[in-house]
């Protein structure tokens, strides 16, 4: 079948073939071997108590660092000059790069938020313009959110970078901003009472600071009541539906309520 060619051809084919063969197992070998060095990595820091903020970077920068030092063994193998192909891959990154100006972009803003450290995971934060949720990752490019419904968020780093970031959660401590309306015929002093008392039976609000209650607002339809009870970040929630639902019922057995929206139209007659 191969008679055409010459033992020189046929052995120099063979000697390609084989080359490439074991380029191929060591590429599937070492990228193996870079994910499991990489999770074994990421499994030590946890263990040994590294900030989870940090972790997942350092775990996928070593991961994407050990899979290229494998595809220059594998170009050396198949008989690229490794001078010559790091001088065509340092081109070619260039100008992938320039391609890329964003996704470049979004490493630098991960470096940034890893070093200012506005946020931590763990930490309830609302970025990316709009965005709320715990932070789970904060990866290369982007930073993962879970959503108070369980969705998953994933936010460009340099999007959070060029917006606000409102960390609500990272003082160990909160306060949560309520605002209950009552009628214009009611008892502010007995509105402001049942919402104290409400917030004394809160099992996750904090006696310092204390809770206040404040007229903050004389409506169209309602006198608005505003009270900032203080919280561990991580009870935010639970304290914010507690109240919401404590007080509407607290209410309700109190006689004090709570109105709706309405005008007063007075008709004048030219009779």
């Amino acid at each position: 079948m191969f008679d055409f060619l010459t033992e020189e051809q046929m052995a120099l084919a063979t000697q390609w073939a084989i080359n490439i063969a074991g380029a191929l197992l060591v590429l599937i070998i070492g990228f193996w071997i870079a994910n499991r060095l990489a999770g074994f990595v990421g499994k030590r820091l946890k263990k040994s108590g590294a900030d989870k903020t940090v972790t997942p970077f350092l775990t996928s920068v070593m991961g994407t660092g050990l899979k290229i030092l494998v595809l220059l063994a594998v170009a050396g193998m198949i008989g690229i000059e490794t001078a010559s192909f790091i001088a065509v891959f340092g081109a070619l990154a260039f100008a992938v790069g320039m391609a890329l100006q964003g996704t470049l972009g979004h490493f630098a803003s991960g470096v940034m938020l890893l070093f200012f450290r506005p946020y931590r995971v763990g930490d309830l934060v609302t970025i990316g313009g709009g965005q709320t949720g715990t932070v789970t990752e904060v990866q290369i490019f982007n930073t993962i959110l879970a959503t108070l419904d369980n969705k998953r968020v994933i936010v460009p780093n340099g999007t959070v970078t060029s917006n606000v970031i409102t960390n609500i959660s990272g003082q160990g401590q909160i306060g949560v901003e309520l605002t209950f309306g009552i009628g214009y015929g009611d008892d502010i002093d007995k509105a402001r009472r049942i919402i104290l008392e409400v917030g004394k039976e809160c099992p996750w609000i904090l006696d310092d600071p204390a809770q206040g209650v404040v007229v903050a607002e004389l409506g169209d339809s309602s006198v608005n009541l505003a009270t900032r009870p203080f919280c561990k970040s991580e009870h935010y929630w639970d304290t914010f539906f507690y109240m919401q639902e404590n007080v509407k019922k607290a209410f309700d057995r109190e006689g004090v309520s709570i109105p709706f929206p309405q005008r007063d139209i007075h008709m004048i007659s030219n009779n």
